[in-house]
């Protein structure tokens, strides 16, 4: 395994349900293995990756479109075709003690499951062509269950437009003077994120404490689900694939959407007289477009850069954590700086091997004049032509937006001789000499 094929994390939606494990059938017949889907509906199978696809009777772009994964609680690969499931799940626990930091007792007890899920190195302009409605329907499940356990963090508006078509695909079109609002009532955990559904203060409390307008909650979904346009003429089964692809178009504006996940940790801006910091769990996206990291308990975005946005590396030296280092522009006061953020992680060496090969596939379907290297940290490069498109206008206070403010960085400028380190206003924690360079700790 390499980091081009894997990804580790927070488990995803999937989790919820009770699955066997791969790494405990020993010689179990091949026409026994079972995939699990994003819905938890099971595929048995004698061959892999085709055969399932053969089996769902999904059209040929659906070998590209997902890949079978091995998921666990504590960690999540993407397997290569060359993979075999069942020689990856008894080395099972080697992955878990390298990559992850789970006591011996969870090494032991965590089994994986083979799960038929999106490709990572599948790009969102390919999703745009696809017409199958099935093809629809399993981006549609997985999409809704990253967004349902805030995988995917999103704004109340937004989690009201996507639960609305989760109402318009579970309970038909909506109908006045049908009690539809008991319907939402029921299931609301169905059709927006936990968080969003605490009980005994009520969702419209919860969303009005996240900044949302006065008209949210249950009233605002179903208002949102009175919005939702039907096919004219059209017969409910033959529209759900027009609600799959909304929804899926949907989550295309969300910078995440199709990432590889991993987990860590930075440090917590220093606070106080003595400048104690701490660590903030993390979590770690990464795809074909950029990197996004995540505050792993307040589900919003604290940093979000494109690939030709950062440099980076990482490091592993001995009797110390790993380390992914990334560097960006930033400001210090007025002045021009460059930022270094920190990302312990066992998982270091993963997400640093899946930028790189990300951006390697960039320049394979966009082919960019040559450049010379140079040492220090890799540095993507930038793209050959503009964006087709303006990128979407985010609200302010928005869940996806960066708030660099919240990040702990190490700040340093170059002023002709050298690398000069630039001191934080209330850190004096950093102790390392001036000359250091980005991604020497």
């Amino acid at each position: 395994m390499d980091g081009t094929e894997g990804s580790g994390g927070q488990p995803g939606p999937a989790e919820r349900s009770h699955r066997s494990s791969v790494s405990s059938v020993g010689a179990r017949a091949a026409a026994d293995v079972l995939v699990y889907l994003a819905d938890d509906s099971v595929v048995p199978l004698a061959e892999l990756h085709r055969a399932v696809r053969e089996v769902l009777q999904l059209p040929d772009v659906a070998l590209e479109a997902f890949a079978l994964w091995l998921v666990s609680p504590l960690l999540e690969v993407q397997l290569k075709p060359k993979h075999q499931p069942y020689k990856l799940g008894r080395q099972w626990p080697e992955l878990l003690l390298r990559f992850t930091d789970a006591p011996d007792d969870d090494v032991a007890m965590d089994e994986p499951s083979l799960q038929f899920r999106r490709n990572v190195f599948f790009p969102k302009r390919r999703e745009l062509q696809i017409q199958d409605e099935e093809v629809l329907r399993l981006l549609y499940e997985e999409a809704k269950g990253n967004v349902l356990t805030a995988r995917y963090p999103c704004d109340p508006e937004d989690c009201e437009a996507l639960g609305a078509l989760v109402c318009r695909v579970q309970l038909g079109p909506y109908q006045p003077g049908q009690p539809a609002a008991c319907a939402l009532r029921e299931k609301l955990d169905s059709f927006l994120p936990a968080h969003l559904c605490k009980r005994g203060h009520g969702l419209f409390a919860a969303l009005r404490g996240r900044g949302a307008k006065a008209a949210t909650g249950e009233q605002g979904l179903l208002d949102a689900y009175r919005q939702v346009k039907e096919a004219v003429g059209s017969e409910r089964e033959a529209t759900l694939g027009t609600h799959y692809r909304a929804y899926v178009l949907r989550c295309h504006e969300l910078p995440f959407y199709g990432c590889a996940f991993f987990h860590g940790e930075i440090d917590k801006p220093a606070q106080g007289f003595l400048h104690r910091g701490g660590r903030k769990p993390v979590t770690v996206a990464i795809s074909l477009e950029g990197v996004h990291v995540i505050d792993h308990r307040e589900k919003h975005v604290l940093l979000g850069l494109r690939f030709q946005e950062l440099s980076w590396d990482h490091t592993s030296p001995e009797e110390e954590e790993p380390v992914l280092w990334l560097e960006f522009d930033g400001d210090s006061e007025g002045t021009p700086v460059n930022r270094l953020l920190r990302i312990y992680s066992k998982q270091a060496e993963l997400m640093s091997s899946l930028i790189e090969y990300c951006i390697e596939l960039n320049q394979a379907a966009e082919p960019t004049a040559p450049q010379e290297s140079a040492p220090g940290p890799r540095s993507a490069p930038s793209p050959s032509q503009p964006p087709a498109q303006r990128p979407k206008l985010r609200r302010q206070g928005s869940v996806v937006c960066s708030r660099i403010q919240h990040l702990s960085t190490i700040d340093y400028v170059e002023d002709g001789k050298g690398i000069k380190r630039v001191k934080p206003k209330r850190n004096t924690s950093y102790s390392a000499a001036s000359k250091h360079g980005p991604g020497e700790p």
